[in-house]
């Protein structure tokens, strides 16, 4: 197989394990080319891409906008403050002014769920999900699993740990998916407030206890509490969520194996994770994000067809 299976990147569970291991192999390719002096290739030099954050995010933008520059695209960045967008502008008209300037594919993080899919349905153009609501972050559960196939060699068998804010999680509702389609199990823990209903639908089990959970798992992802996101209290405070469910060093020195941290950022040390788990040699936070810039930049390569 030499292209992915569909023509956007709105979410993982329409992917296939094979479209899976495709941007994995690919993102390989790049990860080298990351490594040399001239970080630069010509892949996409006559691509225009359009990133469009209707939400604040700075790494992820960030993230894609290196990507879209090591492959030699042309990039577009637009902001909704202080746009269109504030005078009442709609989410299709906005695009499809963009899109009359020549664009052929746009990164889009909103705060509405659907909002990605909703636009593959009506324009043209390749799509790629960068976060939307409290549904998924495609690229953010690939360098995820690229980031436990790139310690383990393989997803395959793995016991994978996701803790916190599951019910507000896009990351988890990204995660999920990908880590079960490459045959791993998944189990999760945190405040039941903060674990959706749906969970058996999902094929996936709780476990309320952190040190059981944590005894059990092969790597823990560790959530970020989504403030943000909750527009009621889910958890009495963040100094009782930290007592029950943060991952700290004596936590971690009590669990009889060894297993590997992760988390998708940006952190809040001292809550769900101390500054000693997060800086030490059982965390993988500084892998993902260098991998993230080598997995947009192979999701945006084969979505833009160079690889056929």
């Amino acid at each position: 197989m030499s292209a992915l299976s569909q023509k956007h990147l709105t979410g993982i569970k329409p992917l296939t394990a094979s479209d899976i291991d495709l941007i994995f192999q690919t993102a390989d390719n790049f990860k080298e080319i990351l490594q040399r002096p001239i970080k630069k290739v010509p892949s996409l030099r006559d691509i225009t891409i359009a990133n469009l954050f209707f939400e604040d995010s700075t790494r992820t933008r960030i993230s894609f906008e290196l990507a879209e520059k090591r492959l030699s695209a042309d990039t577009i960045n637009f902001s909704s403050s202080g746009s269109s967008v504030k005078k009442g502008e709609t989410l299709l008209d906005t695009v499809r002014n963009i899109l009359a300037m020549k664009v052929d594919m746009i990164v889009m993080r909103h705060s509405s769920s659907g909002a990605p899919e909703f636009l593959a349905q009506h324009i043209n153009a390749n799509i790629v999900n960068a976060g939307d609501g409290t549904h998924e972050h495609p690229t953010q559960g690939l360098l995820d699993g690229y980031s436990v196939r790139e310690k383990f060699g393989t997803l395959k068998g793995l016991n994978y740990l996701i803790i916190g804010d599951i019910k507000h999680s896009r990351v988890a509702g990204s995660d999920i998916p990908l880590m079960q389609k490459m045959g791993a199990k998944v189990k999760v823990c945190g405040p039941p407030t903060l674990i959706p209903k749906h969970l058996e639908e999902l094929g996936v089990t709780y476990e309320p206890n952190l040190k059981k959970a944590l005894e059990w798992c092969d790597v823990a992802n560790v959530l970020r509490i989504q403030l943000e996101r909750m527009d009621i209290k889910f958890v009495p405070s963040l100094r009782e969520y930290s007592l029950f469910y943060g991952v700290n060093r004596e936590l971690l020195d009590s669990i009889s194996k060894d297993f590997t941290i992760m988390h998708p950022g940006p952190i809040n040390r001292g809550v769900e994770l101390n500054s000693d788990v997060a800086d030490s040699k059982q965390s993988l936070i500084l892998q993902q994000v260098e991998n993230g810039v080598a997995i947009r930049m192979a999701v945006l390569y084969l979505l833009a067809g160079r690889n056929s």
